[in-house]
């Protein structure tokens, strides 16, 4: 895969305590980052030192793998000026936790936290500033041919392709591409194809990329022809004009005297675009809006009963609360209002015991949001409470409803996601088959994740990445599903979940490329944020 996304920190001070005597403090900050699924912190690194300021704004900056999906916690720590790793605690400045994504979900990815951890006194703030690394933005097209290729094939000519790779540090090479096969010919042109400049030289523009040339063969012995190499830098100068290529095989080389090549490869034409990212939209004011659908069907079990999916005891949670925790607590640090609206459908609701597929968790019906992931759980245990499980399970409903909000801001400044939590047992897969067709032109995701010990076959089909959905004979724009088995990261006894962050990073991970087509197929550029 395609390395991370870079993104540089840069950190500053304000109003720090006053230690010295004499002058001011001399602050640095240290970044300790805690490792994924654990309560240790690491070291990552420290700013420099700088003398005699209580708001430093600091030159030395901390570049991190950024993941959307995964919840990437941080620790400043700023002791004071030390001789040596250990510091005297009552010298302390002061500390702050924050989320990586915090920093960049946050305006303009400017987030100001205050300091804390000494007694009694106001330790000031930290500012910290998210910036994406920006070599590794760009995205190439190219179109290449090739003349007076060997001949390879008994009978006819060759069949050739191409496969692209790029050099690693330790000088082994990785696979980035293949063109497709042009039948039968010596003299092939290739289609144009687009590739990120960070998949081809992971964004150094003199590393060496390998081709080499194959003759196809039906069965998969692909003869090789040769081979050439090139860098990003020298493939492009071809702006302005051709670059040929030898295509060498060492073999006949070393074989044959009279051996010139083995044919050329052109470059016709190179072309550079940046590629906008999620975070660039996250920071040009894109808001994320989180909507949280719970199945309240009879076939989850009565939640008095211990085999009840609904089912909590005093000392742990039910299945439906811990999925619904663990991947909401990723997402509320990109929603900027922390109100989710909730709702449940598949039961009888009072007064009367009509059956409803979308009332709000909280009772509300003017306003079904719940404040922060905490407040879901609340309204969900309470509604548990006054309703009856029923059915059928439609998921229809609840998607037209979030699709009704989508589709009143198309502008890219709003984008929805919708987390259903289900048993699976679906009565009504034509109608949501239609729901989520008309929903993929609309700026909306939709994250299933399945309680239980279903199979889940009609799920997999709503997912639609084997097959693209379709609907009476249209087919979904985009993928905008994303199901994942809950059963696949709980232990045996189905109430411990071995890894939170594996489970947040499979749910959310389709996210951030599923806004971005949408924000493709309808250019839209990200809003430059303030300078």
């Amino acid at each position: 895969s395609v390395p991370g996304t870079k993104v540089e920190l840069t950190v500053s001070c304000r109003n720090l305590l006053d230690m010295d005597t004499f002058s001011k403090s001399d602050p640095v900050v240290v970044l300790f980052v805690q490792v994924s699924g654990s309560s240790e912190w690491k070291e990552f690194g420290r700013t420099e030192v700088i003398d005699n300021t209580l708001n430093p704004d600091f030159v030395r900056k901390f570049v991190l793998d950024y993941y959307f999906e995964e919840k990437q916690n941080l620790r400043f720590d700023v002791p004071p000026r030390f001789q040596s790793a250990l510091f005297v605690a009552q010298d302390f400045l002061g500390q702050a936790f924050v989320a990586l994504g915090e920093v960049i979900g946050s305006q303009r990815g400017r987030l100001e936290r205050p300091l804390t951890g000494v007694p009694g006194k106001r330790c000031g703030t930290i500012l910290l500033l998210a910036e994406e690394l920006s070599n590794c933005r760009d995205i190439v097209t190219m179109q290449l041919c090739a003349n007076k290729l060997d001949k390879k094939d008994f009978f006819g000519k060759s069949d050739p392709f191409l496969v692209f790779y790029r050099s690693n540090e330790d000088g082994t090479f990785t696979i980035c591409h293949k063109t497709e096969v042009v039948k039968n010919t010596l003299n092939p042109v290739w289609q144009p194809f687009t590739i990120p400049v960070r998949a081809l030289c992971n964004g150094d523009y003199d590393r060496t990329v390998k081709i080499d040339v194959y003759d196809w063969d039906r069965d998969g012995s692909h003869d090789f022809i040769g081979e050439f190499a090139t860098s990003y830098r020298e493939l492009s100068r071809a702006q302005s004009q051709f670059t040929v290529y030898e295509v060498l095989n060492p073999r006949k080389k070393c074989k044959k005297k009279k051996y010139v090549n083995s044919g050329t490869v052109t470059l016709l034409s190179f072309s550079v675009e940046s590629e906008f990212t999620f975070v660039d939209y996250i920071r040009g004011g894109t808001q994320l809006n989180f909507t949280v659908a719970i199945d309240f069907t009879a076939s989850n079990g009565l939640p008095s009963q211990p085999t009840s999916l609904h089912y909590a005891s005093p000392y742990q949670l039910s299945a439906y609360a811990l999925a619904l925790k663990a991947v909401g607590e990723i997402i509320q640090d990109y929603d900027s209002d922390k109100l989710f609206p909730a709702y449940g459908f598949g039961a009888k609701v009072p007064p009367d015991g009509k059956i409803s597929h979308q009332f709000p968790l909280n009772n509300n019906m003017e306003n079904p949001s719940c404040v922060g992931i905490e407040g879901v759980l609340e309204s969900y245990l309470q509604s548990l409470r006054t309703v009856q499980l029923y059915g059928p399970t439609n998921f229809a409903p609840v998607i037209n409803q979030v699709a009704g909000t989508a589709a009143q801001v198309t502008d890219g400044s709003q984008y929805h996601v919708l987390l259903i939590i289900t048993d699976g047992v679906i009565s009504d897969m034509l109608q949501t088959k239609e729901a989520i067709v008309t929903a993929s032109s609309l700026p909306m995701s939709i994250i299933i994740v399945g309680v239980g010990p279903a199979e889940f076959e009609a799920m997999e089909e709503l997912d639609g990445d084997e097959v693209r959905l379709s609907s009476r004979g249209r087919y979904a724009e985009r993928d905008i599903v994303q199901f994942v088995p809950f059963r696949d990261y709980v232990d045996d006894s189905g109430n411990q979940v071995l890894s939170m962050a594996r489970l947040a990073k499979d749910v959310l991970a389709e996210i951030p490329e599923q806004l971005l087509s949408y924000m493709k197929t309808r250019d839209i550029k990200p809003r430059q944020a303030d300078p």
